[in-house]
């Protein structure tokens, strides 16, 4: 297989391995929550802690599993995060108590972390010019497939039952994530004359010059960074679990209410190859703070609307402002730290999301619904306050313009 076939191969195969961990993640808990808590009798701030126990995952090892990629390879951390995303659903198939929803909800995060890195990762080494195209495609396919899924997890739930559902999806997560994954490995070697001489006039820094981890986070643009992923991520990650009980609120039936949610999943998905490819056009920043911004906006408006479609349209918005966290955070990353220890700062990054996301996000506004009795006025607000201040964060995350930049950044005798 020739080099050029190999990169391909590597996409397709890093998008299907990715597939399933964001259709169970940015899907499944919003299509279930009302059957959850209704089969294990609790709350919506109870449900909103699933989404908690996800990010905990992911703020506790993304950083290991860029380190672990580093040793291990592509293949094999891959393989691992298809196998946990697939027989980890017996553990909810079988949970007796909201709990077990708990466990399955971090051992996803898990799963999650040994696919999404590695596959950035990967392709972003194959296409080192078109870093923000090719993130976005493994991007776009993390979270449209949760629109894609979502209406057909209700049809399952209903032709085949709890349990069955449960089980045949677990099969075909677990076939097809270990098949995709044998096709993903990155490059052995990331060739800096390669990379130079592909990669565009754009003036930033070759990815193969990089910063340290430590020398990371001695950097401003890297706290920023992290404030955008804790505030955005928590504004995003929130309407997984709200988008539907948003909708039962407006008195829309159970169908129509999931419209909102798939609404929110489909530009959740779109935004993320469509603003990765503009980003390397007009900018990353500017890519990300327009679309947050709108997403602001969108969620300031959304309490007071009352018809399906314009509500399915503001949380389309809101979606496309989360995609774009996404899509463009990764080659964001690499503009400014280098391709070299890309995993582990990124990890670095992602414990915003992780440890600060959660439970601002989704568990916070869970119990500010439970205490107002469904209140989506204020919850709504504050997180599109949230999205507003990523907006303006996000334009102080600045890329060094120069391998005489990184050098200047370094430690003493560091090299």
């Amino acid at each position: 297989m020739t080099d050029g076939k190999t990169g391909r191969a590597a996409v397709i195969g890093s998008s299907i391995a990715i597939f399933w961990q964001g259709a169970f993640i940015f899907g499944l808990p919003g299509v279930m929550a009302p059957h959850w808590q209704e089969m294990f009798h609790v709350g919506r701030g109870a449900i909103g802690n699933i989404l908690f126990f996800v990010l905990a995952a992911v703020g506790v090892f993304m950083f290991f599993v860029g380190r672990w990629h580093e040793k291990f390879g592509t293949r094999l951390m891959i393989s691992i995060g298809a196998a946990i995303c697939g027989l980890n659903l017996f553990t909810i198939a079988y949970a007796s108590n909201v709990f077990m929803l708990y466990v399955w909800a971090f051992l996803m995060g898990l799963a999650s972390c040994f696919v999404y890195v590695p596959a950035l990762t990967s392709v972003q080494r194959w296409y080192p010019a078109r870093r923000g195209l090719v993130s976005g495609i493994v991007n776009l396919m993390f979270g449209i497939s949760a629109a894609i899924m979502s209406p057909l997890f209700g049809r399952m739930l209903d032709a085949l039952g709890y349990v069955p559902m449960l089980a045949t999806l677990a099969a075909i997560a677990l076939l097809t994530g270990l098949a995709a994954a044998q096709f993903t490995e990155a490059p052995r070697e990331a060739s800096a004359s390669r990379q130079g001489a592909s990669a565009p006039a754009t003036g930033l820094v070759n990815p193969g010059a990089s910063l340290t981890v430590s020398e990371s986070l001695r950097t401003k643009s890297f706290w920023f960074l992290w404030l955008t992923w804790a505030f955005q991520g928590a504004a995003g990650i929130a309407m997984v679990t709200l988008s539907t009980a948003f909708g039962l609120s407006k008195g829309f039936g159970f169908d129509s209410a999931v419209v909102i949610l798939t609404a929110f999943n489909i530009t959740n998905g779109l935004s993320r190859i469509l603003t990765g490819y503009l980003s390397d056009l007009i900018g990353r920043n500017f890519t990300m703070s327009l679309t947050f911004f709108a997403a602001g906006c969108a969620y300031l408006i959304l309490p007071h609307v009352a018809g399906l479609t314009v509500a399915a349209l503001l949380a389309a918005v809101i979606g496309f402002g989360f995609g774009t966290l996404f899509g463009v955070s990764a080659p964001l990353v690499t503009d400014c730290f280098g391709m070299k220890h890309f995993g582990a700062i990124f990890g670095l990054v992602f414990t915003a999301y992780g440890f600060v996301s959660g439970i601002i996000g989704p568990s916070l506004s869970g119990y500010i619904l439970d205490a107002t009795n469904g209140n989506f006025v204020v919850v709504f607000a504050y997180l599109g306050v949230f999205c507003l201040m990523s907006g303006v964060l996000i334009r102080f995350v600045s890329p060094p313009h120069s391998v005489a930049d990184l050098s200047h950044r370094r430690a003493p005798g560091r090299s």
